[in-house]
């Protein structure tokens, strides 16, 4: 097969790619409009922080595994969340901790921390037996109650370096947040569509390509924001919301994939390995919080490795014969 050649191929690939732009351009639209409106309607620092970031980082996400679940590829949709709670504790938090240690604040020990490892935790013994409606709805309930203790625990430090313009009007605000949504729900559609069409063409499955491509696409947006603040010396809030976001992934995110696709995982190494790799970045990322109550050079060395090896393991295993068939077929 002659790969440049191939309609199917480049038109999914042009799905990918576009879909990915939108997906970064609109999500940070979306927050930045959902930030401006809570602070209009004099909302706390604290809701805007973990309620309204804390969904717009994970609304990528949120709408990309909600999109494939509901057309009935809930491998791709529990791939995705499993790929990008690996990518946001290794690959985004390792690459903020090589240009500036990233301390652990006794705010996020106490509350986001253990909240997030609980969420990550759930998430995979749910989805070890398949998901079921009622699993769903008992992962919504834990957030809104994990959200709940958060709001309402007097984690007053959380988000006082936001950036909103106080000029900003409510209907100015309330547009950027539309623009935003609608961009990134086709910006999430476009990637399904993409990233369904290359699983096919490559003999890939839906949980291979959506924990390697689809999640590293939807983690983008952490990342280089991640990366930016860390560049600035303003790490404060990086962990905290690379554990919201997690939390937001395994508990919002597979409450809505329960729910809408409700039904065994076929992929059994996504159903496995991938689970397994998540619960060990999740529970290696808080032992170093834990233990040394930061996250430095050494320890982002370990995780990036950790992320390197979980994608070259992955892809070396049961996806790697599609895996070596796709590369031929490029070359």
């Amino acid at each position: 097969m002659d790969f440049l050649t191939e309609p199917t191929l480049i038109v999914a690939l042009i799905e990918v790619v576009i879909g990915l732009f939108l997906l970064t351009k609109a999500a940070d639209l979306f927050v930045d409009g959902a930030v401006a409106v809570a602070s209009a309607a004099n909302l706390s620092p604290i809701v805007v922080g973990a309620v309204i970031v804390g969904f717009g980082t994970s609304a990528p996400e949120l709408l990309v595994s909600g999109i494939a679940a509901a057309n009935g590829d809930l491998d791709l949709g529990v791939g995705n969340v499993v790929g990008s709670n690996v990518a946001n504790l290794s690959l985004v938090l390792g690459a903020a901790a090589l240009i500036v240690p990233i301390f652990v604040t006794r705010a996020v020990l106490a509350r986001e921390a253990p909240l997030s490892l609980l969420g990550v935790l759930l998430f995979a013994f749910f989805t070890l037996g398949g998901l079921a409606v009622w699993e769903g709805i008992v992962m919504l309930v834990v957030l809104v109650a994990a959200l709940s203790w958060v709001v309402f625990g007097g984690n007053e430090d959380a988000v006082d370096e936001l950036d909103v313009d106080p000029d900003a009007s409510i209907g100015r605000s309330l547009g950027t947040t539309l623009v935003g949504l609608v961009g990134t729900v086709l910006g999430a559609q476009l990637m399904v569509w993409g990233a369904l069409a290359l699983a096919e063409e490559f003999g890939l499955t839906g949980g291979f390509i959506g924990f390697t491509l689809v999640a590293l696409g939807t983690s983008l947006p952490e990342l280089v924001t991640a990366v930016a603040a860390a560049r600035k010396g303003e790490t404060e809030l990086i962990l905290g919301n690379l554990l919201g976001s997690n939390m937001f992934n395994s508990l919002a995110v597979g409450g809505v994939i329960a729910i809408l696709g409700a039904g065994s995982i076929d992929d059994e190494l996504m159903r496995t390995y991938g689970i397994v790799a998540m619960v060990i970045v999740a529970t290696l990322a808080w032992i170093f919080m834990v233990g040394r109550r930061k996250v430095s050079k050494p320890e982002a060395i370990i995780l990036l490795a950790v992320y390197a090896f979980a994608i070259i393991a992955i892809s070396e295993t049961g996806f790697g014969e599609g895996l070596r068939d796709a590369i031929e077929s490029i070359v």
